[in-house]
């Protein structure tokens, strides 16, 4: 998978005095400049929930030989240990403990079965994109009000607006009275897009009922919670900040009226364990959810997860889960469960994201590629780059500073070295840099060093386009943007010239990831389940394969399971069902 970048308050960095142009006497480092990653406050390591922590406690599963066994966790506390969970579909604790303590545990208690580690897993997104997905989407102008070209892809709209007037139909299946569990990072939970979709919530790490991505203190977290909630239950007509590039009336989710169910997993910078996942599923249960939504993973499967994901089955639920980002055979877990449908990621022309993961697990392909989405209020950010009045097709970088900067345009090869900019200054410049050299933050502190008060990022991959790319949640940073490669190709012939950024605050972001094609297929099952309340899981799940369309070679395969997912054809499918 990708790295996954991180968000949170940003400060824009110091250029030096606007009136030296003079280089400092190391290479060519301009004087008072502070750039790239800051250490980490001592009070964010309580958010992480490491593995092992400052008092030498390591995060486990306890397994016990029976159910009965289970109530004898107490012991972990007789030896010292803290219980941190207890699971009520597997005889199984989670719990910090010592290697001591685990060894005391294991010898004075003939009812433990094994001790495992707790795994760390990860969300799955935002993941580096191809190439003219970006491209034909916005030139092809498919975005007619509230409707995403991703959602007219998978036929959402054709379950509930037969009249074609863009908005939900009066008795249509909208996935109301159907309960989706979103297992995230927590939500801005005063979007207006979102706001009204809430039931039921809880913050698996702070232990309360305000699944908030916001924390007191440590500000906004990944924003990524709230991406996967608004590809699933936007509701229509209640835009917020984000004109003049996103209709006044926002988006709009793939299934308008379902009950969303949020359960918070994920710190500030996107990590979990599996017990708060696992947690977090059963939670989903008893606030009765049909639908359970995972765009996270990483970890390998074991025999407690196995078992609560199976009940979760065994109740009702389709557990759906994003297949992983490292473009590998491999599909990632959870995503890879016999109980869980395993989503990959496709481009606007239907293609196979080249870092979606793939394999025999496989279940169906969905949009993932510049995804359009809500984002913590103010977060997002759309740009303009203008160069001579040439503006290419540009997305501003996640959880880098939103704010207009102009200066001369200064080539900086790949931003390999401190001395990579051709004519730079240290009173700022805006450098263009060939993406992917070397990694974006590595290239971005090179530059700035050098004096650059912006950056613009060219893809280099000739079939053009552009990456969806992330900065370090902290640091001191500049505006950043990235381009096409045939935009890169022009404004390469601009050198020199006057070079404008303009970013626009939004409640709206771009993310590319299987992360957003899980929740695709998630609000097309709350569709199923909405039309047919009676339906099992397994029909639903049948429904979606057996009528998705077929990409790659004929039938499945492993590359695009059984391929994209279509709700209309998958609804008249589970209509023909006894």
């Amino acid at each position: 998978m990708k790295r996954w970048g991180l968000m949170g308050l940003l400060a824009l960095a110091a250029c030096g005095p606007d009136d030296s142009s003079d280089k400092g006497a190391q290479s060519q480092v301009c004087p008072n400049i502070i750039a790239g990653s800051l250490s980490e406050p001592v009070e964010t390591r309580s958010v992480h929930s490491p593995l092992v922590g400052d008092d030498g406690r390591q995060r486990v599963i306890i397994r016990y030989k029976d159910a009965l066994a289970v109530r004898a966790a107490s012991r972990v506390e007789q030896v010292g240990g803290q219980v941190t969970a207890t699971f009520r579909s597997t005889p199984a604790v989670a719990a910090r403990l010592t290697p001591q303590e685990q060894r005391a545990l294991l010898a004075g208690d003939p009812t433990v079965e094994s001790i495992e580690l707790d795994q760390e897993w990860r969300a799955l997104a935002p993941a580096t994109a191809p190439a003219s997905s970006f491209l034909s989407s916005a030139l092809q102008g498919v975005t007619a009000r509230e409707l995403s070209a991703g959602l007219r892809k998978v036929q959402a709209n054709e379950v509930w607006d037969l009249d074609g007037d863009g908005l939900p139909d009066p008795g249509r299946p909208t996935g109301a009275g159907v309960r989706l569990c979103v297992v995230d990072s927590g939500l801005d939970l005063e979007h207006p897009e979102l706001r009204d979709a809430v039931v039921a919530g809880r913050d698996l790490l702070e232990g309360d009922d305000t699944p908030s991505d916001f924390s007191s203190g440590h500000g906004w977290g990944t924003g990524h919670g709230t991406h996967v909630a608004g590809i699933i239950a936007a509701r229509p007509g209640q835009g917020g900040l984000g004109a003049p590039y996103v209709e006044s009336a926002g988006v709009m989710g793939v299934a308008p009226g379902v009950e969303l169910i949020i359960a918070r997993v994920l710190d500030l910078h996107g990590r979990t364990h599996m017990s708060f996942v696992l947690a977090a599923v059963e939670y989903c249960a008893e606030q009765g959810a049909k639908v359970i939504s995972l765009s996270l993973g990483g970890g390998a499967p074991t025999r407690t997860a196995f078992e609560v994901f199976e009940a979760a089955h065994a109740q009702g639920i389709l557990v759906v889960a994003a297949a992983g980002n490292s473009g590998s055979q491999v599909v990632d877990y959870p995503a890879s469960d016999p109980h869980v449908l395993a989503v990959g990621a496709v481009d606007a022309q239907d293609r196979r994201a080249s870092f979606s993961s793939g394999g025999s697990q496989l279940g169906l392909m969905a949009p993932g590629v510049d995804v359009l989405s809500t984002f913590p209020r103010g977060q997002g950010a759309f740009s303009t780059v203008d160069v001579r009045g040439t503006q290419p097709l540009s997305r501003s970088l996640l959880y880098a500073p939103i704010q207009n900067k102009w200066g001369k345009l200064v080539d900086c090869g790949g931003g390999e070295s401190l001395d990579s900019c051709q004519g730079s200054t240290c009173s700022g410049f805006v450098a263009y840099v060939r993406q992917g050299e070397v990694p974006t933050d590595v290239a971005m502190v090179n530059v700035m060093k050098q004096g650059a008060r912006a950056v613009i990022f060219g893809n280099s991959r000739p079939e053009g386009g552009v990456d969806i790319l992330a900065m370090p949640r902290r640091g001191q940073w500049v505006p950043a943007v990235t381009i096409t490669q045939a935009g890169g190709t022009v404004l390469h012939r601009m050198q020199g010239e006057l070079a404008r950024l303009s970013m626009s605050a939004a409640d709206y972001a771009y993310m590319s990831g299987t992360s957003m094609a899980a929740p695709y297929v998630s609000g097309v099952a709350a569709l199923l389940f909405s039309a047919r309340p009676s339906a099992t899981p397994d029909q639903v799940k049948h429904a979606v394969l057996s009528s998705a369309k077929d990409l790659g070679p004929s039938g499945f395969d492993e590359g695009h399971g059984h391929g994209l997912v279509q709700a209309r054809h998958a609804l008249e499918v589970l209509t023909q069902v006894p």
